[in-house]
């Protein structure tokens, strides 16, 4: 686990190339603190850097920038190999490679690059990553990205400099940089609480979305991508091709490949542990863990004083019934207050999941412990669990009875009148307007008009859920699980964990998302999914194996902390009308005041806008960072 950044055709000196260079590992530390490295090629015209944190083959073997055994090949690469070693015996079978250096998954995919080929050799690895890799031969630069989006790939244009990192904010750091704040972004951001792949917060700076290879060639000027591998295509074959077998044989497989994965990914020459935050997810991961472990596995959670917020209680109670190793931390307001001013420097750019601040903190507390932690994300997206989609499936199943034009009339009329100034009204009205079950759900995040209004800019750029074919897949939940392993899941809960983690020098491994779990996934009927309007039904009966059902059945309460009731008390209340003085927002000339205040205004007085106002405020507040 690592930060990897870089550039081509920057100009100036070897020295000025070095100089920034290590600006850019610099702002990335937090990513590898065990070591640095870096290359410029002979020519002066392409420059990696790398920082380590070394987890796999801690000896100088490991050490980045890594050429191959030829030369041909340097690399700066970012994450974990799962299946390196079974890659490593092929190589030396098939005589590729006569022996290694050392002992690193880097190594190993650095020579199945010479080996096989870009594309081949990455078809064949299982893991989580960011490559850049330099053809010296060719003059040619690859940027690769994992399958389902784990490690985050900056990249674009600085002036006619090309540019990559882990981090955006390291491309910021480069002298010369100008390039501006990307507004036309916002009206998604202000949507969703994030900036979703492609985009960034600057303009002609991208995400690298997940299964995709970029090439850029000597000069320079202009680079090509295309994918690998797509969840589109898997989600697709996988709903033609359901799985032909019995629940229970379903159960059996999920069990076996869950195992599978957790045993791949348990694999590091420094301590792993797990967080436990007492869901169904995290639970499986850790009973899984426990299993297979002759040791008693490490568990990780945080509680809260509030008990609305808090399951601690329960974590603790599935740890001491799994015999795992359990630290808890009980923290504070004060605690999380005090992440707050961290937010922009730890994500780089506006993101405002409020769940950043306990997943930050929990990260913090078990890196106190291990280096390695892995985590029950994806189950949700994977095996049918946000009520959401049950709520769309139902409400879909009812609108679609009226014909589109009539619906779609209806729905007009009631937005153009007075009915429009009560919220219950605007909802129906926007709703009405869908054209699918996967229209409804994006409508849904959608139907406030006044979201729109917050940004100056009113220029609308498509993205994935409005790009999304709404008959893509047959069944209703499965097209809204789609659409948020596209976007959702990536662009929000993986930078979450991904950059959290990695601001206190933590690992995170996330098993649900190996390839052959997530593909399994796909095959599954809806009923193996959800039953009696309660979703992840296979995922829980595994689980069920291992923990008793009572233990778990209880209200999900989520990894959340009560920000309304804070930003209404004292401290943050200052906080946050320093943030949107109207001075300040005339002079930034980006959002508009008259919205803001009146959205700050009714979140005061009739506590609307909650989720939004948070969304202005990380924006804010990212914006005082880095004026």
């Amino acid at each position: 686990m690592c930060g990897i950044a870089g550039f081509c055709n920057f100009h100036g000196s070897v020295k000025m190339q070095e100089e920034n260079l290590e600006k850019m590992k610099q702002r990335m530390l937090h990513r590898g603190p065990d070591a640095g490295g870096s290359y410029i090629s002979e020519d002066g015209k392409v420059a990696l850097g790398h920082r380590r944190l070394s987890i796999v083959d801690l000896s100088e073997a490991g050490l980045q920038p890594m050429k191959s055994h030829s030369g041909r090949y340097v690399m700066v690469y970012n994450g974990e190999i799962y299946n390196y070693k079974k890659l490593s015996q092929k190589l030396l079978n098939e005589k590729k490679v006569e022996r290694f250096r050392g002992t690193s998954d880097s190594e190993v995919i650095l020579e199945a690059f010479e080996a096989y080929g870009v594309e081949e050799a990455i078809a064949q690895c299982k893991g989580m990553f960011a490559i850049a890799l330099y053809d010296t031969k060719e003059q040619k630069l690859y940027l690769l990205r994992d399958r389902i989006g784990e490690k985050p790939l900056y990249y674009g244009f600085m002036g006619d400099t090309f540019v990559f990192a882990s981090d955006v904010a390291c491309i910021a750091s480069l002298d010369g940089f100008q390039n501006p704040v990307h507004k036309d972004v916002l009206g998604i951001y202000f949507i969703h609480g994030y900036i979703p792949a492609p985009y960034s917060i600057y303009e002609n700076i991208y995400k690298l979305e997940p299964g995709c290879i970029l090439e850029i060639k000597s000069p320079f000027k202009k680079y090509d991508i295309s994918t690998y591998w797509s969840i589109k295509e898997v989600a697709q074959h996988g709903q033609e091709h359901l799985f032909k077998g019995t629940y229970e044989e379903a159960v059996d497989e999920l069990e076996r490949l869950l195992k599978a994965s957790i045993q791949d990914q348990m694999m590091a020459d420094v301590p792993v542990g797990a967080f436990l935050s007492a869901g169904i997810d995290s639970s499986t991961v850790v009973a899984l863990m426990q299993s297979l472990h002759p040791d008693r596995v490490k568990t990780f959670t945080i509680g809260m004083e509030d008990e609305k917020y808090n399951e601690a209680v329960y974590a603790k109670e599935i740890a001491a019934y799994l015999g795992t190793e359990h630290t808890e931390l009980y923290i504070t307001e004060e605690d999380a207050r005090s992440v707050i001013p961290k937010i922009p420097f730890i994500f780089g750019e506006p993101f405002a999941d409020s769940s950043q601040i306990p997943t930050y903190l929990v990260s913090r507390m078990t890196r106190e412990h291990v280096t390695v932690s892995l985590s029950g994300d994806g189950g949700d997206e994977l095996f049918c669990g946000y009520n959401s989609y049950m709520s769309v499936d139902r409400l879909w199943n009812k609108i679609r009875q009226v014909p589109y034009g009539i619906r779609k009339l209806a729905g007009e009329l009631v937005l153009h009148s007075p009915l429009a100034n009560k919220e219950t009204y605007r909802v129906k009205g926007t709703l009405l307007g869908a054209r699918g079950a996967s229209d409804l759900y994006r409508l849904s995040m959608e139907r406030e008009p006044i979201i729109r209004k917050i940004a100056l800019s009113k220029k609308e750029l498509p993205y994935k859920y409005t790009e999304y074919d709404p008959e893509f897949l047959r069944e209703t939940n499965h097209n809204i699980m789609l659409m948020d392993m596209l976007m959702y899941h990536p662009d929000d809960i993986l930078v979450k964990v991904d950059r959290t983690a990695m601001a206190v020098s933590l690992e995170t491994r996330v098993p649900m998302l190996d390839k052959d779990v997530v593909e399994f996934a796909w095959t599954l009927p809806v009923e193996f999914e959800r039953q009696n309007g309660v979703g992840k039904r296979i995922l829980r009966d595994v689980l069920y194996r291992y923990v008793p059902k009572e233990m778990m059945e209880r209200p999900k309460k989520g990894f959340s902390i009560p920000i309304r009731k804070w930003l209404k008390e004292k401290e943050l209340r200052e906080w946050a009308e320093n943030l949107i003085d109207r001075k300040t927002l005339c002079q930034q000339g980006i959002l508009n005041p008259d919205v803001v205040w009146k959205m700050w205004t009714d979140f005061i007085e009739k506590d609307e806008w909650r989720i939004q106002i948070w969304y202005v405020l990380i924006f804010q507040e990212w914006m005082s960072y880095v004026l």
